[in-house]
């Protein structure tokens, strides 16, 4: 692995690299044609690709999967959406999209594949030139979490983390509630995904698909970045904090085994995968200004849900729970106890949700994913800062080898490096 540039450095000079590199890559000019392409149109590629031929002056010019049946789909949506029938890539198998980042005919990508793959299908694309929208998590290595930050910073290209937890309208009001200063300090936050996926391991004929190799081949927290981000904006990490170390400790694994045997039988081949993943996994984060992070990981735990993240922020002056939908705000709230944030959504809600309630209700996750097609979009086409940029991203997303370091030596406590 080349030596890393030091963090600290990096975080002081981030702000000036980044908006120099977005800068040069921007498409300027609000009737500018952005050409996209996007490679991974399973379902939720499938979604966001609907999401981008909605976005005015977004052309898709390339498509890629390599899934016959995914190609020609999303093809033939573009076509049906009233454009030219894109180009199609994807049958030559899964390096296939190297031929795609080659065209001329393309601004940008958006990256929609199996998790395992989006750091190197990221870093092949901005070194080829192209603006990226990626998936969440950005990467799963510290070696992808590098070679991103230097892709970015040595091809000028445009990075955005597709993460859509950040722009649910509760968490933009309670991002700009402590941009304002109504929190005080930041001490602590509670953040966790807790998301029974058991079902999401095997493909219909049975085999095991990405989801399910993350849980047989990986330890630690394998999806950090939906409940950790909205966290990191509201503390201004890589901002006015950053994090220092982690520690993490997982349970045994039983929900993943247990359901494969349900499901095919106690004698059958998938009875017989040994997964690694923990059903529960819990890290420990402290940032530099002493605040204390506590992130849950749980895919596996047999549970129903009513959602599947939440959050937890405590101030020197201000507190407020997800679960519950309450705030206390030492400067605002009538005396000593909870009230619901919506009391104050007159006041904090964000104007982006004011201005495009309608148009984002229908798109998914409460309408975060309409912002994030629509802010990548107007970000690349005005030369404006990445929303959540290739910094952000590695940082939240290091979560993945950082946990899996710490369970690996014992629940360690592990310096981000």
């Amino acid at each position: 692995m080349k030596k890393p540039i030091n963090r600290r450095s990096f975080l002081a000079t981030a702000g000036v690299t980044a908006t120099m590199a977005l800068g040069r890559r921007a498409v300027a000019g609000a009737n500018s044609r952005i050409r996209c392409g996007i490679i991974g149109v399973g379902r939720r590629g499938t979604h966001l690709l609907r999401l981008a031929l909605s976005v005015p002056q977004v052309q898709i010019t390339a498509v890629c999967d390599i899934q016959p049946v995914h190609l020609e789909r999303g093809r033939e949506m573009v076509a049906k959406a009233g454009q030219a029938r894109p180009a199609g890539f994807g049958q030559r198998g899964p390096k296939d999209y190297l031929r795609m980042l080659e065209s001329n005919d393309l601004d940008a990508v958006i990256i929609a594949t199996p998790m395992q793959d989006h750091g190197v299908m990221a870093i092949d694309a901005l070194q080829a030139g192209k603006a990226v929208l990626s998936e969440v998590a950005a990467c799963m290595t510290l070696d992808e979490c590098w070679g991103l930050v230097r892709a970015v910073e040595a091809s000028g290209s445009f990075y955005m983390l597709a993460e859509n937890v950040c722009y649910f309208r509760d968490c933009m009001a309670v991002m700009n509630m402590a941009r304002q200063g109504l929190f005080g300090g930041i001490t602590y936050a509670e953040c966790g995904y807790v998301h029974d996926c058991r079902f999401l391991h095997f493909d219909p004929d049975g085999s095991l698909n990405w989801r399910g190799q993350l849980a047989r081949d990986y330890v630690g927290n394998l999806y950090p970045t939906h409940a950790i981000g909205p966290v990191a904006q509201w503390t201004g990490i890589n901002k006015s904090d950053r994090i220092v170390s982690l520690v993490s400790m997982t349970s045994r694994s039983f929900g993943a085994h247990n359901n494969a045997s349900k499901k095919y039988g106690p004698e059958s081949p998938q009875s017989r995968i040994a997964f690694s993943k923990g059903d529960t996994t819990t890290t420990m984060i402290q940032t530099a200004n002493g605040a204390v992070i506590d992130l849950r990981y749980d895919t596996t735990s047999s549970r129903p849900h009513r959602t599947t993240v939440y959050h937890t922020l405590q101030g020197e002056t201000a507190s407020y729970r997800s679960l519950t939908g309450d705030v206390w705000i030492e400067s605002k709230s009538e005396g000593y106890r909870w009230e619901p944030l919506t009391r104050h959504m007159a006041e904090f809600d964000d104007p982006l949700w004011k201005q495009s309630e309608d148009q984002a209700a229908s798109s998914g996750h409460g309408g975060a994913d309409f912002f994030v097609i629509n802010e990548f979009f107007a970000a690349l086409r005005d030369g404006r800062p990445s929303p959540i940029d290739v910094y952000d991203a590695v940082t939240w997303s290091s979560v993945i080898p950082l946990s899996a370091a710490s369970i690996r030596q014992g629940n360690a406590r592990i310096e981000v490096p």
